[in-house]
């Protein structure tokens, strides 16, 4: 019980927030305990009670801060721990605190602060042992000085890896950032290059026709209009985010859209995830990078669920409300843990999404699987996809094939 209301409030409140919230406790038990040892377990004479406790006082603050503010907190700690042995007897806990002190400052500190730490620890060490009464023996000094120095070098070691994983899950989320681009970046070049040749199509056919038929030559120039209009639109929407090439092909040489959705579910469920899926019945008619898009986001997101979330049933819902397309995907895996962050996978989706202004929220689902949503804005009228915008003077119009794909945090703009 107690577990889990902790857990609710640590997902809930900003880390900065839970960390002081279980220092500040860890802080209140060491005063609660060190109370007990002063006044029941270990009683002191009247006239040093208060010093004591004041000092006693300092330590529990330096427990409470040793993540907010190590290097300082450790210095209260440490001289109210000195300043304890001066006015009283020794304390048989609050040389622990300043332990858990000595590590906070290894471990949260910067290199800098917790280089100077070190010294710190090494300067408080002796002026406690000429302080305290009886003086220990060399052995005994000596067995302290190494477990405090070791206690540090946990903590500064343990800090150094967390500081080569951040690096290393930087570089991770950079790398997989690039090569959705990439992809991107090639699902465009062969749009524009249809877009491109139908272009030119349309301009050789207006210019056969442009003495015998002005009527005609007019809506062949018309339709040229409205797909360059749309072309400019795609490129305006990529070149926003892409900056520079990417070499590499994977070898794709279809662009699925959401026509492909079945066919898509039905390969995953031969792979062994039941998808359902349902499609409003007159969907709009799409850019061909916003289309493509969207089935990328759907794929990617089932193939999260079978290859890390362990669903054996998923359900894609697709709907448009005339000024966004509606992506919602829904698994019955075991979900996410708190605190979750997000793989290569996601962070394409994430890639997508913002290529077209849109918003993506991913997380636990109500039913204690996983659940991706991904509200893509439709373009207006004068940004038609090329396929809609005009046809060919021959009647006809382009197409576009199919081609699988696949890959693997809180919401997410």
């Amino acid at each position: 019980m107690v577990a889990d209301v902790w857990n609710r409030l640590r997902t809930a409140a900003p880390r900065g927030t839970t960390a002081l919230i279980a220092d500040s406790a860890l802080g209140a038990l060491f005063l609660a305990l060190y109370l007990a040892e002063r006044l029941v377990v270990a009683p002191l004479p009247s006239a040093s009670l208060p010093a004591a406790l004041a000092c006693g006082l300092g330590i529990a603050a330096g427990l409470a801060l040793r993540r907010r503010t190590p290097l300082p907190a450790f210095v209260l700690g440490a001289t109210a721990l000195v300043a304890g042995v001066v006015v009283a007897a020794p304390s048989v806990l609050a040389p622990y605190a300043n332990q858990i002190g000595v590590y906070s400052v290894g471990l949260h500190a910067t290199r800098r602060r917790a280089r100077w730490g070190l010294v710190l620890t090494i300067i408080y060490i002796a002026a406690y042992f000429v302080a305290v009464r009886p003086t220990p023996r060399p052995a005994s000094i000596g067995g302290v000085v190494f477990v405090w120095l070791l206690t540090w070098l946990v903590g500064y070691g343990t800090a150094r890896r967390r500081e080569e994983q951040l690096a290393a899950r930087r570089l991770m989320r950079r790398q997989a950032v690039t090569e959705e681009r990439a992809r991107i970046a090639r699902e465009l070049h062969d749009l524009v290059g249809h877009t491109v040749s139908l272009m030119l199509v349309q301009a050789g056919a207006g210019r056969r026709v442009l003495d015998r038929d002005p009527a005609k030559a007019r809506e062949l120039l018309l339709g040229l209009e409205q797909t360059g209009r749309a072309a400019l639109a795609e490129l305006d929407r990529v070149l926003g985010v892409l900056r520079r090439d990417s070499p590499g092909d994977d070898g794709e040489t279809g662009q699925p859209g959401l026509a492909g959705l079945p066919e898509l579910a039905g390969r995953m469920t031969e792979a062994g995830i039941e998808v359902r899926v349902q499609i409003d019945p007159t969907p709009p008619e799409l850019p061909h990078s916003l289309d493509l898009s969207a089935y990328r986001i759907v794929q990617e997101a089932l193939t999260n669920a079978l290859k890390h979330g362990d669903a054996t049933s998923a359900t894609v819902t697709v709907r448009h409300d005339g000024g966004s397309l509606d992506i919602d995907v829904r698994d019955d895996g075991r979900g996410s843990p708190p605190g979750y962050q997000p793989g290569r996978g996601l962070l394409g989706i994430g890639e997508r999404v913002a290529l077209f202004g849109g918003t993506l929220w991913h997380g636990p689902s109500g039913a204690g699987g996983f659940r991706l949503r991904a509200v893509l804005p439709l373009p207006t009228s004068s940004a038609l996809s090329p396929a809609g915008a005009a046809a060919s003077p021959e009647g006809g119009g382009p197409s576009s094939g199919d081609g699988p794909s696949a890959e693997q945090e809180e919401p997410v703009t």
